[in-house]
């Protein structure tokens, strides 16, 4: 046997869906449901003593009152919208500019492989990346091959340059390199162009590398 939505017989009593209603808010009055109120007072009013005018103005009054605060709240809405849009364009914006998410450290857990990303914002002839302890001394190098300008990745097994491994801890990230004129450049893990933006549940995120990053984790953009 059928049973439809409510629990009866389909075949007797059909297929049956519960209807559903708009249910409207009760908690609060509109303003018309105030005009609607001052309407009916009126037209009930006992005629041997009429509603005071000084209390009809009053209550026109309140009405106006609360039209004017249900304007000015619509327009604030109205501009939070329009600059919420305005500060998504001005990201947008961004595009093609670098963004320094400010730190240029990685986290390394002996044993293990790190990966990382740097930046060469010009086309390398060679070059060397650097990798520093806490006290700015270099521990560890790799080379970094003949290439275009961009964005590569990668890999530290955590080999010390003295062939020990390096503990678990925090490690930094620079790279100096010499660019296809000859001239001496640096630059370090952290800073990155913005390739596109994308916003995700109220959320705005920018493209550095392989990753989308928080806008609010971003200190400059230049």
């Amino acid at each position: 046997m059928a049973i439809n939505s409510v629990g009866l017989d389909s075949s007797v009593y059909g297929d049956y869906t519960t209807p559903t209603e708009d249910v409207k808010d009760k908690t609060s009055l509109s303003n018309d449901d105030f005009m609607k109120l001052l309407l009916t007072e009126l037209q009930y009013q006992d005629p041997t003593e009429p509603t005071d005018t000084e209390q009809i103005l009053t209550q026109t009054s309140q009405l106006a009152t609360l039209e004017a605060t249900d304007n000015t709240n619509k327009a604030l809405a109205d501009l939070a919208a329009s600059l919420s849009a305005s500060n998504d364009f001005s990201t947008i914006a961004a595009i093609g500019k670098t963004a320094d998410l400010g730190s240029n450290a990685i986290g390394h857990d002996k044993g293990s492989t790190t990966s990382f990303e740097v930046y060469f914002p010009d086309a390398i002839a060679e070059g060397t990346v650097e990798i520093l302890d806490g006290d700015g001394n270099v521990v560890s190098t790799m080379p970094v091959e003949e290439n275009s300008a961009g964005v590569y990745q990668f890999d530290w097994d955590g080999t010390l340059s003295d062939g020990t491994s390096a503990e678990s801890g925090l490690y930094y990230v620079t790279a100096s390199y010499t660019n296809s004129t000859g001239e001496a450049k640096t630059t370090r893990m952290g800073a990155y162009p913005i390739e596109s933006v994308r916003f995700d549940n109220g959320s705005t995120l920018v493209k550095l590398g392989s990753n989308y990053v928080p806008l609010e984790n971003v200190k400059e953009v230049y």
